[in-house]
């Protein structure tokens, strides 16, 4: 189907078109999600997707469709550089969707989201090409792409305080695994830190299990104290842009978690431990 057609459907507000079947639209579109021109990726694909979600459409075949996404998390999964890298994150983010439409109107089943869970989090922690954006192709996004996806999935009602726990340490996970030489430097921290918010706005965990993992991610954090043969601010950068993302969103964001309190001294501290040669008094 020509670029033509879809502009028309993107002029008529992605109002769905009666003239083919929704399986034939959906498998172009979802084909649509890897193409390299952000114009049909960014500006057609991904949002009448998620408009068609958002507005019902597939409620009823909620399930087939975030498999058809799950499917595509797989396309390509240890390329760096290459293009397949499109319809990995934007597979993601349409996951998100079905999460979130999921959260409001209950149209799965747990063992389902569950299932999905498993594999958003086996390719989050697989992925390999970490790009924000790129060169005449636009946004990449997958680690920024898969945080939005375990937000959505961390305010589904079928996880409780266990699995959110989990997610949080993928997310730890995640930024400990970050390339020296690969910097998140298009606002995935940001990104990371709105998830762990989400989840944390559960209010199902203790300070017992949050200041370990605020820890784990300040000790990655610290790029003074260690050796002296690498340059330590690149692999510390990740676990460093995030404490002080979550730091931020902790301070600031609305609807703040019932831990927040303690949680922010928390958050405090590893900054100060990451940071104590900025922060000591001189006395001279």
């Amino acid at each position: 189907m020509s670029l033509g057609y879809w502009d028309q459907v993107q002029k008529a507000g992605f109002e769905v078109p009666s003239d083919r079947p929704l399986d034939d639209l959906t498998a172009e579109l979802t084909t649509m999600l890897g193409s390299t021109r952000p114009e049909v990726r960014d500006g057609t694909a991904y949002p009448a997707l998620a408009t068609w979600i958002d507005n019902g459409v597939y409620d009823d075949l909620l399930g087939g469709l975030g498999d058809g996404m799950v499917a595509g998390l797989a396309v390509g999964i240890g390329e760096v550089g290459t293009d397949t890298v499109f319809r990995r994150s934007f597979s993601a983010l349409v996951l998100a969707d079905c999460l979130e439409r999921d959260n409001t109107q209950h149209l799965l089943p747990g063992a389902k989201v569950m299932e999905w869970g498993d594999r958003i989090v086996t390719w989050f922690l697989a992925e390999q090409d970490t790009r924000g954006f790129v060169a005449d192709k636009g946004w990449a996004h997958a680690v920024a792409h898969g945080a939005d996806t375990l937000g959505a999935l961390g305010e589904s009602p079928h996880l409780a305080g266990p699995e959110l726990a989990v997610l949080l340490d993928v997310l730890a996970e995640r930024l400990l695994q970050q390339p020296a030489d690969a910097p998140l430097a298009a606002g995935e921290p940001d990104r990371m830190a709105h998830a762990a918010m989400r989840i944390l706005r559960r209010n199902a965990l203790g300070v017992d299990v949050l200041e370990p993992w605020v820890h784990r991610v300040g000790a990655a954090g610290n790029p003074f104290g260690g050796p002296v043969d690498h340059d330590p601010f690149a692999s510390s950068a990740a676990p460093q842009a995030f404490l002080r993302a979550l730091f931020v969103h902790l301070s600031l964001a609305p609807d703040p978690p019932a831990v927040r309190p303690d949680l922010l001294l928390v958050v405090i501290e590893a900054l100060r431990m990451t940071n104590a040669p900025y922060l000591r008094v001189d006395t001279r």
